[in-house]
């Protein structure tokens, strides 16, 4: 099966990635997971570990082996990588090349071609925003693939598109792409 490197990001959604980490491990892929700081406000890295059975990676400059670039060398090892959630503030970084946490440093590092699916899940008016939708446009430029974000009841209490994709969703998404 193949090594997707799961990136999640400061989001209500973020608890999310706890059912996404299962449905994908219990289908045999290896997954690597990465956490931004905000993200752990939301789900503590030890859920997503006792789900994949990985170490979950949460600081850029933390490495446990000296011989070795942590971040470089997940990027290398990526079949696939996913954001999900992606929040507004990880996909300005992403768009823009900013490399100042785990997740944004492996982005920034993987190589040309490898599948990379980015699944907003914000605030409407947040996912509106001219400045995202710009940044979206940049994303799929640079190849990553937007999973739609849906239109529900948001945590915020507004109505409207926002709300992270269905996991089930986002699991054939990957499975097309790989």
């Amino acid at each position: 099966m193949a090594r997707i490197t799961l990136a999640v990001s400061g989001s209500i959604s973020a608890y999310k990635a706890a059912d996404l980490t299962s449905q994908l491990t219990k289908q045999g892929h290896e997954l690597t997971i990465l956490m931004t700081k905000s993200a752990t406000q939301f789900i503590t890295p030890l859920t997503l570990q006792s789900l994949s059975k990985h170490l979950v990676h949460t600081d850029v400059m933390i490495e446990e082996n000296p011989s070795l670039i942590k971040h470089i060398d997940i990027a290398k090892e990526t079949d696939l990588f996913i954001v999900a959630p992606a929040s507004a503030n990880t996909l300005a970084k992403l768009a823009n090349g900013l490399a100042d946490n785990m997740v944004t440093s492996v982005a920034l590092a993987l190589p040309i071609g490898t599948p990379k699916l980015i699944a907003p899940a914000m605030n409407t008016n947040m996912y509106l925003n001219p400045a995202t939708q710009e940044n979206l446009e940049k994303l799929s430029r640079y190849g990553f693939t937007e999973i739609k974000p849906r239109e529900a009841l948001l945590a915020c209490g507004d109505f409207g598109t926002g709300a992270l994709a269905e996991v089930d969703i986002i699991v054939e998404k990957i499975k097309e792409f790989l």
